[in-house]
Parts: structure tokens; sequence; C-alpha cells
């Protein structure tokens, strides 16, 4: 499969961050560094976007130095065990895929750049998270933190510049090439899901596993990486727990399924849902599904350049609210009644992660991609219904990239 991204696509990034940040200051970034899954094991190696966005680099503990008009890489050492088991990184190939002409090894490297340390008063880096994000339940990344604890170990009084805002609003309008392998993953999505919810396929699953094996299956043998993100795959009353993931349910033909997906392809995801039917539909079933099918063309209505995207989710949840009361779940539109149904928002923005960088305070432009993504959660009738699509904004109006895979329930 030809790559859509050549190393002049990772150099007018690192061109364009440099133009938008306009300091003098020496920008230093790090890749993601292995996390232990058990004993000498690592889970697979996930690179940070930001740094894959410079760089086009997928190998762990790498540095990224841009200071003026000079460039280069800082490879870690790797013990002699190491190299066995992993390899031995190859400088030319790093070039090649980055455009970056000089690869140094760490003493050599972190020895350039600590002589330039001693001159400068700042260094722009990307903020390292917390630790632990509390409200998400996840032990972050140590990379970003390591490279600052090492950037104060060189010079103590260092003052630190985040280039995070820099980068997500970069990030935040896609290239061609990005907008090339986006719709590439969609179509992957759309072709595993048309093929495993045939009608022939759907009445011989048992279990949520099932389904969710001839998913991936499909993605691999079509090209994807495999899954963008842990796969939802959730019938019944499990459909009401947004990420579901135990994917181990048994299907009963009077429920509904939910199957939230997206392939990765060259680091891109699609985020696609559909929900569908294991048997005949009941009447409440497709009415509730009629309502969040308006509800999504409602949204679909509203996307365009300069939209605020708190402006657009307040639209939609009154419209939402009018929708559940049609359908004799509330009485009065209020929040709180509202939220109860719909417990999240209707768009987040797509690329390089399944929940991308972007400033949702900035009106949208053409390049942005988003999900359109409303549900409807009614636990105590087993009913969970979502339909998301993937959408491109344009001059005029938007792109749906999704719209070749039905949202029929039947």
């Amino acid at each position: 499969m030809n790559s859509h991204f050549h190393s002049d696509f990772f150099a007018g990034n690192r061109q364009r961050l440099k133009e938008l940040f306009t300091g003098t200051a020496p920008i230093v970034v790090t890749a993601n560094g292995l996390l232990q899954r058990g004993g000498d094991s690592s889970y697979a190696f996930a690179q940070d976007a930001n740094f894959w966005y410079l760089t086009g680099i997928d190998e762990p503990d790498l540095v990224l130095v841009m200071d003026k008009d000079k460039e280069y890489l800082i490879v870690p050492t790797r013990s002699a065990s190491r190299q066995a088991f992993d390899g031995v990184l190859d400088h030319s190939e790093l070039t090649k895929t980055s455009g970056i002409a000089m690869v140094l090894d760490e003493e050599a490297g972190w020895e350039q750049l600590r002589s330039r340390l001693k001159k400068v008063k700042h260094v722009a880096t990307i903020a390292s998270p917390p630790p632990y994000i509390d409200a998400y339940g996840i032990y972050t990344n140590p990379a970003r933190a390591n490279l600052v604890h090492r950037l104060k170990a060189e010079k103590h009084d260092i003052e630190l510049l985040d280039l995070s805002t820099h980068i997500s609003r970069l990030r935040m309008i896609k290239q061609e090439p990005e907008i090339a392998a986006l719709q590439q993953a969609i179509d992957i999505t759309i072709a595993s899901l048309k093929s495993s919810f045939s009608a022939t396929k759907l009445k011989k699953y048992s279990y949520e596993y099932e389904i969710e094996a001839q998913i991936t299956n499909g993605f691999r043998s079509r090209g994807a990486k495999g899954h963008a993100f842990a796969p939802i795959v959730a019938s019944g009353e499990r459909a009401c727990t947004l990420h579901y993931v135990e994917n181990s349910g048994q299907l009963a033909a009077d429920e509904l399924l939910v199957a939230d997906v997206g392939a990765e392809l060259e680091h891109y995801a699609a985020d696609i849902t559909r929900t569908f039917a294991l048997g005949v539909p009941s009447a409440r079933q497709l009415a509730v599904h009629a309502a969040v099918t308006e509800v999504q063309d409602y949204a679909f209505s509203l996307l365009k350049p300069g939209v605020l995207l708190r402006e657009y989710e307040q639209l939609i949840e009154h419209f939402m609210g009018e929708k559940l009361r049609e359908i004799g779940l509330i009485k009065t539109i209020e929040h709180d009644a509202i939220r109860k149904y719909y417990p999240h928002a209707t768009s987040h923005f797509l690329g390089l992660n399944v929940h991308d960088v972007g400033d949702y305070d900035r009106p949208l432009e053409p390049g942005v991609v988003l999900t359109v993504e409303p549900g409807i959660y009614i636990a105590d009738e087993g009913i969970g219904i979502r339909i998301e699509d993937d959408v491109l904004i344009c001059k005029e109006g938007i792109k749906i990239l999704s719209q070749k895979l039905s949202r029929d329930l039947v």
C-alpha cells in the first residue's frame, strides 16, 4: 500500500510550526516511550501524535530539536540486548522518513543541545500532562515529563514555553494527504461494517465478541493497522454504557446492537457508529432510531465555516429536547432532563487521535474534520442508539466522508 505521507509533509509541518511560534527559542519535542505491560514486555508502541506529525517517525524515545535554521534528531542509545530483540535504528531511514539530515547519537545530540541551552533563557516544548488524569482514570506516558526534567537538569532556571496551542491549531486544519488517509480509513471501516453485518452473517452471531472479531478481520484484511480505539460492540442495555468495551454479552433477537468502531490507517482514525436490529425492530425502537436520525440531520444542517461548536452544541441540545419530548421521555425541555438520555456532546475533532486536538472556541474552518454522533439511551427499556458519521468542513458546508454507509436500522 502506497503511503499518503512523505518527508515533505513533515518538513512542511515543522516549518509551519516555526512560523506560527515566531520565537527564537530552541524547539525540543520528544517521542513517546514504551510502557510496561508485564515483566519485560511492553504494550504495543503508540507514538506521540505531535512528534509523528513533525517527523513521521514511529520509534520510541527520540528527541527532535529545531533551533533557528538547524534541526536534528537525538537517537537514544540501545543496549546490545535490546538491539538483538528490537533491532538497530537506521539513521539513513530516519532521515528519509523525516527529511532531517542531521541524526545524532544521544551523547553527541545532548552535547549540542546543552551548549545551546547555556546561551538562552527559554526553550519551547509541549507541556507534559499530569501523571494521572482522574477524569478518565488513565496514567499518561511519562516521556514529556522526562524531557522537561532533563532540560531542567541541564539548566535549572530555563523557562519553558508551551507549544500545545500552536501545534493544536496546525493539526486542526487537515491537509490533502491527511484527508486522503482519513477517507481511506473511513472506507475500510465502512466496508468492514457492511461485510460484518450482512444479513447472512448477522443470523450466525451469538455473542458480541464474534462481531468484534469479524470487524477486526475486516480492518486488517483491508490494509488497516487495526482499531483506532477500543471497539464498542454493545447490545441491549449494555449500549447505554457509552464506552462499553467488554464486548462479551450474549445477543438477543429483540435487542438492538451498537457498533462504534474505526480503522486506523497511517496513524489516522476513522470513527463511525451504527445501530443494528438483531431481529425485527419494535415500533418503539424504530421511533427512537428515527429521532436520533433527525437530530443528526439537524446537526449536519448547522455545520459550515464560521460555526462555533459551543453554540452549535446548545442548538442541538434544544432540538434533541424536542425529539425526547415527542417520544415521551421528557415533559419539559431542560438541560438536566435532556442529559439523562443524551449525556455526551454531538461532535469532536478527528484526525491523528480519535478525539483529536482542536480549539472548541475557534470558529470552524475548511479542512476541519469532526464527528457528528447524537444518541439516545434508555436504560430501563434496554434501548441504546447512536449514529455517528465523519464530516469534513468545506468552503461551503460539509462533505460527509462516511455517507456511503446506510443509517437504516434494518
